[in-house]
């Protein structure tokens, strides 16, 4: 499975952390973050590579987001 590189709306908190409130797919289409449940350092089995892991729910449905260095991506 390759990786999708997406844009991502990320809101910097004061302490340094990076929280996803939207993600731009690559036909531009928007698609809120509704929610984030766990941020973790892991792998990313199906696309390979690693970095952290946003597990969220986007538009309702529950899906992982990566922050590899400084680029987010999705699993195809």
């Amino acid at each position: 499975m390759p990786k999708i590189f997406v844009d991502v709306v990320v809101k910097y908190t004061k302490e340094g952390s990076k929280i996803p409130l939207a993600v731009i797919w690559e036909n531009g289409k928007n698609y809120s973050v509704d929610k984030v449940f766990d941020i973790t350092r892991a792998a990313s089995l199906k696309a390979g590579g690693q970095g952290m892991r946003y597990r969220c729910r986007i538009s309702g449905k529950e899906t992982c987001l990566w922050l590899e260095d400084d680029k987010w991506f999705m699993e195809a």
